[in-house]
């Protein structure tokens, strides 16, 4: 066993505390400084103020927005009444009349008009027409002027084209086809309904009063449309296409030839002929109510004719032609009582301003074309020669 030495322990002892010392001063500080950060305090009158600043902006544009808003909806501020007419048709939706009531200056803000407009169904109120609307009407007046009892946007419609030519019954039927409405009753509304033409004698109660004013052209119509409007859209056509500006400067009103003579005279222009001579068979027709030549006055016109006797089949004989009628322009000088057909435009301007001619007499050959005559012997003789294809 070593002997034991006390200069080795305190040299032990000496080394031990070094190594204590040493780890102290490497060992993290179990405490250290905490360092704080010091908040600035924020004033609380700045910001409630700022808050109510906010407050105040938004609720300035909001209500600069409802005003502008509220103002087309009212139909505030639009200035002095302007009328305008809109056109609604199969085609158009809820959108597209917005689109054109936007153009015609009676709306503002599209979107908002078709928002309204969903809310309210105006789908199921606004119907295919033409409507005069002004800019004092507000949204709502706006959708009720545009109501049609007959339908609204989401019906079922159908095109219909009324031929040149057609007579009122023939029109009827044809509606009646394509399921308008009933032939009963667009007949009753046809002898019945009153309409807000002078040209319509609302006191007859026979189909004829309608002759001649149920204007040629392609249509849409709801099925199931209302007889009595369904005939108007034709006669508010007639008025629409009948120009009576040039009516008033037309060789017929200076003649002395009023607006139903003119419009009978049209119906017989479209019944003889469809070509370009319109204007010559005008002539004959003029000539021969002047009461010159070999007609006096007579118009023999087989159309007219044929009007008065509604059932008859076949050729035109001898004895069909002695048959008293007010349509028989055979026997009967002048024109017939009512028009005899449905004229349409350039008919009518035939009417009005009919050439100047010299012929009495017409007759188709066997080009396709009329051959017009001065006398009767020129005439007999045309219809004698090959040439002739009657």
């Amino acid at each position: 066993m070593s002997e034991y030495r006390r200069e080795d322990t305190a040299s032990w002892d000496a080394q031990e505390v070094r190594r204590a010392q040493e780890g102290r001063q490497s060992a993290p500080a179990r405490h250290p400084q905490s360092h704080h950060t010091r908040r600035r305090r924020r004033n609380p009158v700045l910001g409630l103020g700022g808050y109510l600043l906010f407050v105040l902006l938004a609720s300035a544009i909001l209500a600069g927005v409802g005003w502008m808003l509220g103002s087309d909806f009212c139909a505030f501020n639009r200035g002095a009444m302007e009328k305008a007419t809109v056109e609604v048709t199969a085609e158009d939706s809820v959108s597209t009349v917005a689109e054109k009531l936007h153009d015609a200056g009676l709306i503002k803000y599209k979107w908002f008009f078709k928002f309204y407009a969903g809310i309210s169904h105006a789908d199921r109120k606004i119907g295919i027409g033409t409507y005069e609307l002004n800019t004092e009407m507000d949204y709502r007046a706006l959708i009720l002027g545009m109501h049609n009892s007959s339908g609204n946007l989401t019906a079922e419609t159908v095109t219909v084209t009324i031929p040149e030519g057609y007579t009122v019954m023939q029109t009827i039927r044809l509606l009646a086809e394509k399921g308008v409405n009933t032939e009963a009753n667009l007949l009753e509304a046809a002898k019945t309904a009153n309409y807000d033409y002078s040209f319509i004698d609302n006191s007859s109660e026979d189909v004829t009063r309608l002759e001649g004013y149920l204007f040629p052209d392609t249509y849409e119509f709801y099925k199931n449309h209302n007889a009595k409007s369904a005939l108007g859209k034709l006669i508010d056509a007639f008025a629409d296409h009948f120009d009576e500006d040039a009516y008033a400067d037309s060789k017929a009103k200076a003649m002395g030839y009023s607006v139903k003579d003119v419009v009978t005279i049209a119906s017989l222009i479209e019944k003889e002929t469809d070509g370009t001579d319109q204007a010559n068979i005008a002539s004959v027709i003029y000539n021969r109510l002047q009461n010159k030549g070999e007609t006096v006055g007579l118009l023999q016109i087989d159309a007219a004719l044929l009007y008065g006797l509604p059932d008859h089949t076949g050729a035109l004989t001898n004895e069909d032609k002695a048959v008293d009628t007010p349509y028989n322009l055979y026997i009967h000088k002048g024109l017939p009582p009512t028009p005899i057909a449905n004229p349409g435009s350039a008919a009518l301007e035939a009417a009005m301003n009919p050439n100047e001619t010299d012929y009495y007499f017409y007759a188709l050959g066997t080009d396709g074309r009329h051959h017009f005559s001065r006398t009767l012997a020129e005439h007999n003789a045309f219809v004698g020669s090959s040439s002739y294809g009657g």
